[in-house]
């Protein structure tokens, strides 16, 4: 089970501040999409459109992913590459896992490509409220959607930590805003309570099940962001996140979509922009500056979101390793990744300029959410009847499964109106992640056949018995199985050997932390021991980083022996494969290519550890792919 945090008032602010901003800005663009799939603005079909869209809120995000997903946690977190941790545990090798890994890596993929079109949607959909306020500000729409845009890509650098107590309190005050607009609007029309009934869902699809087919692809966007109350869950805890969900969030969009709907059977004419047609014509300019808020908020949390994605991906071996920055000492889950920052950064820009409007941009958004949610929902089922075989929640989760995968098919023609975006997005991300995660496997099959393991290794000191020098070498593998080359060299070369010889190897659990786990550091000698020569083994979780001076001081208590061993005064030694191209490996000379130019722009090996690097030497060996 996941771990206890705090439910109070404390943490219900802070999940509204990060978890709810995406979903929560919906109401600017949603409703207005969703209508135009109509063919008219009758009373019954608004009234089946909106109910399609409360009862997606109900049984998408409400059914789906708090009543079953957040159920599911790996030690506390949630998310698509939580469960994919949990289903590698639990199946270990086969086929079955290979298949899960690809449906984890096209998760993912998804989940990038969204970072970067929910922020161009959301702040776009706030800007063009200078519109509806005063038509002649139409021409600065774009250029200040940039410049915000610009804005939350530049203050990344910084930190959420500086600013996102502000968060919370933000976003309570937008929620109450869609409340207070939205009861108003349904005061003047409670005819569009009457929308809340699924029945009129029902006859809208009986009545024209092609136009209501069609509509799911729009409807999908109104849970948008869904996925971010999974993913959020080791920050916040499931009590925290449902109680605001439930108490605050959900109430908050029914009142808006039907103070919408209100709006629009009042005048059809508010359905070019029914968010502001419950908005008085006095209070625009106010509601806009807390919609730009609230979506640069929702920008913030996502792009945080990608950061966090990349980094569990690195540590599951199925993204390169990215410089990464921890913007506050308190929370470790605050990172900042330069290179993927500015990329995204770009990426959104450009997306801004090609779409140049949110409607343009909504047709694109709907494919990504849906299959997201379709890749999220066939892990929970491959896990729930592969590990845990709870019949009821695997049927009840399937029944919801279907009900994403007409969302899903539902959004394939908007392909060729702007859904080729994300799908060029995702594919490029999964093509990337599949050949890393391929190539990486050839190196460690190529390192296997060429390499010693340490205990072979040791055995052949005692032979050699190699002239020993004053000092303490480190030498550090990522395989505990292979001996570093580093060492061999070292030995091969110069015959030499230092004095006290550290070879610390780690391994990478499919947990998000290996802190519960016991020996967490293992310190030990090989089958042939030799004087001096001493083996420490660490486990860390995918979200982990090695941090040489704890791991030591870790070992110190189980060896008094390592405890005179001093970080800034050793010497390391970094063994790197360089990967070559190979005419008959099984991987196609283009994938070598992208790996290869992959492996060039993955972090620094001595960067990645933290190493000193005038206490440093690198050794590298060629191997082919």
């Amino acid at each position: 089970m996941g771990q206890r945090r705090a439910a109070g008032p404390a943490g219900i602010i802070g999940a509204l501040g990060v978890v709810f901003g995406d979903i929560g800005t919906s109401p600017l663009y949603a409703m207005r999409t969703v209508l135009g799939e109509g063919d008219d603005l009758h009373r019954d079909t608004v009234y089946g459109l909106t109910s399609m869209v409360i009862w997606s809120l109900l049984l998408v995000v409400t059914g789906l992913y708090v009543s079953l997903l957040m159920r599911v946690d790996n030690e506390g977190e949630g998310g698509l590459l939580a469960l994919f941790g949990l289903l590698r545990r639990a199946l270990r090798n086969g086929r079955l896992l290979v298949a899960a890994t690809f449906v984890a890596m096209i998760g993912a993929a998804l989940f990038l490509g969204d970072s970067i079109i929910t922020p161009a949607i959301s702040v776009l959909s706030a800007a063009e409220g200078l519109k509806v306020a005063s038509p002649s500000l139409s021409g600065i729409v774009l250029p200040m959607a940039l410049a915000i845009l610009a804005g939350v890509f530049v203050l990344q650098r910084i930190g959420s930590g500086a600013i996102g107590r502000f968060y919370g309190p933000v976003m309570v005050v937008w929620f109450l805003l869609l409340i207070i607009t939205g009861a108003v609007s349904l005061a003047r029309g409670p005819q569009a309570f009457a929308a809340l009934s699924p029945h009129h869902a029902v006859l809208f699809a009986a009545k024209d099940p092609l136009t209501a087919f069609v509509a799911l692809g729009s409807v999908i966007l109104v849970v948008t962001g869904a996925e971010a109350l999974y993913a959020d869950l080791g920050h916040f805890g499931r009590a925290a996140i449902t109680r605001a969900w439930l108490g605050l969030v959900l109430p908050a969009l029914i009142v808006a979509y039907l103070g919408e709907t209100a709006a629009v059977l009042r005048d059809p004419s508010n359905a070019a922009n029914p968010f502001y047609g419950v908005v008085p014509s006095w209070s625009r300019i106010p509601v806009l500056v807390v919609a730009t808020a609230a979506t640069i908020i929702a920008s913030e949390a996502v792009i945080a979101g990608g950061f966090t994605v990349l980094h569990q991906a690195g540590g599951l071996g199925l993204f390169p390793y990215l410089r990464t920055r921890h913007t506050s000492a308190a929370e470790a889950g605050q990172i900042y990744l330069p290179a993927a920052n500015w990329s995204l950064g770009a990426a959104v820009l450009a997306i801004v300029l090609l779409f140049r409007n949110s409607e343009r941009l909504a047709a694109a958004y709907g494919l990504a959410v849906s299959l997201t949610i379709l890749t999220t929902v066939t892990l929970y089922l491959t896990l729930t009847v592969v590990r845990d075989h709870a019949r009821l929640r695997a049927t009840a989760g399937a029944l919801l499964g279907v009900v994403a995968a007409c969302f899903f098919a539902a959004a394939i023609p908007k392909f060729l109106s702007g859904g080729w975006l994300p799908a060029l997005i995702g594919g490029v991300l999964f093509v990337v992640m599949w050949t890393w995660w391929a190539g990486r496997a050839r190196l460690a099959q190529a390192r296997s056949r060429v390499e010693l393991s340490p205990t072979d290794f040791v055995r052949d000191l005692q032979q050699a018995e190699p002239t020993r020098v004053p000092g303490t070498g480190i030498f550090l593998t990522d395989d505990a199985a292979i001996a570093p080359l580093a060492l061999r060299t070292l030995l091969e070369l110069g015959h030499l050997l230092p004095e006290r010889v550290l070879i610390l190897s780690w391994q990478l659990a499919d947990t998000p932390t290996a802190r519960p786990h016991e020996n967490r550091v293992r310190v030990g000698e090989f089958g042939h021991p030799y004087d001096g020569v001493v083996s420490v083994d660490v486990t860390l979780g995918y979200q982990e980083r090695l941090d040489i001076v704890a791991v030591l001081h870790e070992a110190g208590k189980q060896d008094a022996g390592l405890t005179h061993i001093d970080p800034d005064t050793a010497y390391y030694f970094v063994s790197t494969p360089h990967p070559q191209l190979n005419r008959a490996s099984p991987l196609a000379r283009w994938r070598q290519r992208l790996f290869l130019l992959l492996d060039e722009l993955t972090t620094d090996r001595v960067v990645q550890l933290r190493l000193p690097r005038h206490r440093t030497v690198t050794v590298g060996r060629e191997l082919d792919l």
